[in-house]
C-alpha cells in the first residue's frame, strides 16, 4: 500500500502500554532495582521481602510492556532495565520520575538488602554466574548448616573472661558466650525475662542472672573483662548514662560492645514495641560512646540479612582507658 508522507508509524499505543505498565508501587521498586543490576525473581523477591510468586507476576508484565529485557541463564531467568532499548519518550519519563518514584526509607531498605543479595551472590559456589568449580560451600553448609563458622569463631575469647550481658532478656547472647568464658553475668530489669533466661540456660554453670536497670546496674566498680548491649539501648530514656554504667563496671582496658538499630523512620516502634529512639546513627553511637569515656572507638554496620525486616544494625565498640 502506498504510504503518503505525513502518514507516520502511530507509537501512542506503544508508549501508553510502556506507562501503564509502571502503574504500581512495587513495580517502580522492582524497575529501579534491575536498573542497578540483573536480578533474578528470587533474589528480588527477598529484597522487596514480597512472595515470589507475586514478583514474578508483575515481573512477566514489566517484560510483556517492553521495560525490561528477559534471559535466561540454566533454570533461572534474569531481569534488567536497558534504557537505551526503551522508547525516547518512555526513557525521558523514567529518568524524571526514578530518583522520586520510591520513598528514600524504601529506597535505603532495598538498597541494604540488594547489597546482602549480591554479597551473597559472590560467595556461593553455586552461583549461575559462571562460578561452577568447587561446590565446597554447598557440601559444607550440607553437612554442618550456616552458623557454626560464627559461633566456632567466638572460641577466639579469652577463657578467663567475666563479661556482663546487659539487658539479657531471654538470653540470646550469654547463651553464646557462655561456653567461652569463664563467667557471665546476666542482668535485666524484668524478672519475667529473667525467668525465661534461668529455663533456657539451664544447663549454663556459669551464669549469674542479676535483677537490675541498665542505667543502675546491680555490679561494682571494674569487675568485668568486657560487657554487652544488644537491642537494648533504644529502649532507654538516656542512653548516655547506660554507656557511662558499661564503662563503671569494666576493668581498665575492658571492652564494650553495643548492638542497635541504624536510625530509622519507623514511627510505629514507638507505639507497637515502646521504643524511645528511632535508631542511632553511627556518628550518635560514637559520641555516646565518648562522652562515657570510651577510646578506641569502632563504629560498622551489621552484616545484612536480605530475609530481615526491620532496620539494619550497627556493631560499637570502645574500650575503657588503661592507665598503664
Amino acid at each position: 500500500m502506498k504510504r503518503f508522507p505525513n502518514d507516520q508509524p502511530d507509537t501512542t499505543t506503544n508508549t501508553s502500554a510502556l506507562l501503564a505498565g509502571l502503574a504500581d508501587a512495587l513495580r517502580l521498586r522492582l524497575v529501579r532495582l534491575v536498573e542497578q543490576r540483573e536480578l533474578t525473581v528470587g533474589e528480588l523477591a527477598r529484597i522487596v521481602q514480597t512472595p515470589q510468586s507475586t514478583v514474578s507476576r508483575h515481573l512477566k508484565a514489566l517484560a510483556e510492556s517492553g521495560w525490561l529485557a528477559r534471559r535466561s541463564e540454566g533454570t533461572a531467568a534474569l531481569y534488567q532495565l536497558v534504557l537505551d532499548s526503551l522508547p525516547a519518550d518512555a526513557r525521558d519519563v523514567w529518568l524524571a520520575i526514578r530518583e522520586t518514584c520510591v520513598s528514600p526509607a524504601i529506597q535505603q531498605q532495598d538498597a541494604r538488602r540488594l547489597e546482602a543479595v549480591l554479597a551473597e551472590r559472590r560467595t556461593d559456589s553455586r552461583s549461575f554466574f559462571g562460578r561452577v568449580g568447587s561446590e565446597w560451600d554447598t557440601v559444607r553448609r550440607d553437612l554442618f548448616g550456616r552458623g557454626f563458622t560464627p559461633a566456632a569463631l567466638l572460641g577466639l575469647l579469652d577463657p578467663t573472661w567475666t563479661i556482663a550481658d546487659l539487658g539479657c532478656g531471654t538470653g540470646n547472647a550469654a547463651e553464646r558466650l557462655a561456653p567461652f568464658v569463664r563467667t557471665i553475668i546476666a542482668v535485666d530489669q524484668s524478672e519475667a525475662m529473667l525467668d525465661a533466661a534461668r529455663a533456657r540456660l539451664a544447663a549454663c554453670a556459669n551464669i549469674d542472672f542479676r535483677l537490675g536497670d541498665l542505667e543502675r546496674l546491680p555490679i561494682e566498680d571494674g569487675a568485668l573483662d568486657a560487657a554487652v548491649i544488644a537491642l537494648v539501648l533504644h529502649h532507654l530514656d538516656a542512653p548516655s548514662v547506660a554507656l557511662a554504667e558499661m564503662g563503671r563496671i569494666l576493668k581498665p582496658g575492658g571492652v564494650g560492645l553495643v548492638i542497635d538499630m541504624d536510625a530509622h523512620r519507623h514511627e510505629e516502634y514507638r507505639r507497637t514495641m515502646g521504643h524511645k529512639h528511632l535508631g542511632f546513627s553511627r556518628a550518635a553511637m560514637e559520641s555516646l560512646f565518648s562522652d562515657a569515656g570510651f577510646v578506641d572507638i569502632r563504629s560498622i554496620p551489621a552484616p545484612a540479612d536480605p530475609d530481615a525486616r526491620g532496620p539494619g544494625l550497627t556493631v560499637t565498640t570502645g574500650r575503657r582507658p588503661d592507665p598503664g
